[in-house]
């Protein structure tokens, strides 16, 4: 249930700050998904970056996504969350000895490989435990996701992938590697994307990279086109789900393959993102010479992407209010840095002290990123079902 649908009473009795989790609207966005990839025979690994909570994984491990993961404990909670091996992909620049040899124990998929060097070092400690590891080459297109810098991953100047520069010398090395086969290719130009003609700009890269290793006599199996469909932050009741037939058609229309040829997407924020709120309690109101402030029990600690990313969170108050008066509040939390703000200028019906502020579209890069600064306590969690109407 939408948490602004709530009455306040069933609300109450959590100690704040909390995750709330719409159950019901994750399970609607997840079937949304499923059945705009199922159509066009495209699959989905659920990327567990951005959010890892076990009740939120085991809703989607129920539908038979796979498991996009970027260090060696997200490739064992996938395990131990029930994905199976050879669903789950292992990416990221900097994949230790130690997480690849837990990887290639497991049998996993895929690794995405992004450097030459890394190629050869999974060759090496795939020969000492006598095994053989899938990897599927990222390459790093060059398209400008225009969006946050700090989440594009796709230009030239980012540290993903392998660059354009050194494809001969990786398919030279691939050649040589004794205990790797090349199954796919992978590409992934960012996050909190909006506009579909960047994916069109990306679906023109990955065709002209699938068919320079096809006249090279490179079998293509897996054309890996990462995620990054963004979400609505502006508008969370309006826009609840986003809209997976428009970015499904983009690459179905745009994206040159083979019956023969598996297309995955690797979706973690588009997936998980509105169902999830944080709840705060105001500790205080305070007025400045030029500010008027909301004081949350909830911090940077707890939502770490607008101190972060300067990144938007729609906030409100939450319950039925006769107060028609409104005030600006600068939205802050109680750690001690001047960057701990959530909100400036917001407008909200005037505030006191108890009060419940609720943080939409937070179930992405929310729980995950969570911290103990300032010896704070661990974030605790609620689920819809838990409140009821």
């Amino acid at each position: 249930m939408q948490i602004n649908k709530i009455s306040l009473d069933r609300l109450t009795p959590f100690e704040t700050p909390f995750y709330y989790y719409d159950m019901e609207l994750l399970n609607r966005t997840l079937q949304a998904a499923k059945v705009a990839a199922d159509k066009r025979g495209f699959h989905i690994h659920y990327a567990l970056k951005a959010n890892f909570n076990d009740k939120v994984l085991a809703a989607i491990q129920a539908l038979g996504f796979g498991a996009d993961c970027v260090s060696g404990n997200e490739v064992q909670k996938s395990i131990d969350s029930g994905f199976p091996a050879e669903q789950i992909t292992f990416a990221g620049v900097g994949k230790s000895d130690k997480e690849i040899s837990m990887a290639l124990k497991h049998q996993i998929f895929a690794f995405n490989v992004e450097s030459i060097e890394e190629l050869q070092v999974i060759d090496e400690i795939a020969a000492s435990l006598g095994e053989r590891a899938n990897v599927s080459l990222r390459i790093n297109p060059n398209v400008d996701a225009h969006t946050h810098h700090y989440i594009t991953t796709g230009l030239d100047e980012n540290k993903f992938g392998v660059p354009n520069s050194e494809l001969e010398q990786a398919a030279s090395v691939l050649r040589d590697c004794k205990h790797v086969d090349l199954v796919g290719l992978h590409f992934h130009v960012g996050s909190q994307i909006t506009d579909m003609n960047v994916f069109k700009s990306l679906c023109v890269k990955v065709n002209e990279w699938k068919n320079w290793f096809e006249e090279r006599g490179t079998t293509i199996k897996i054309l890996n086109v990462g995620g990054g469909l963004g979400v609505d932050y502006h508008h969370p009741d309006e826009n609840p789900i986003p809209d997976f037939e428009a970015y499904f058609d983009v690459f179905d229309k745009f994206l040159e393959r083979t019956p023969q040829q598996e297309v995955h997407f690797e979706l973690g924020r588009a997936l998980v993102a509105q169902s999830g709120t944080l709840v705060s309690r105001v500790l205080y109101s305070k007025s400045g010479v030029k500010k008027n402030f909301l004081i949350l029990d909830a911090g940077m600690t707890e939502l770490m992407r607008p101190a972060l990313y300067q990144a938007y969170h729609k906030i409100e108050r939450l319950g039925l209010s006769t107060e028609t008066s409104t005030l600006n509040y600068d939205v802050v939390g109680p750690i001690c840095e001047s960057s701990d703000c959530f909100g400036k200028e917001v407008s909200l019906p005037i505030s006191k002290r108890g009060d419940l502020i609720a943080i939409r579209t937070a179930g992405a890069y929310g729980e995950v990123m969570a911290s103990r600064y300032n010896l704070r306590e661990e974030i605790r969690y609620v689920f819809s079902e838990n409140v009821g109407g």
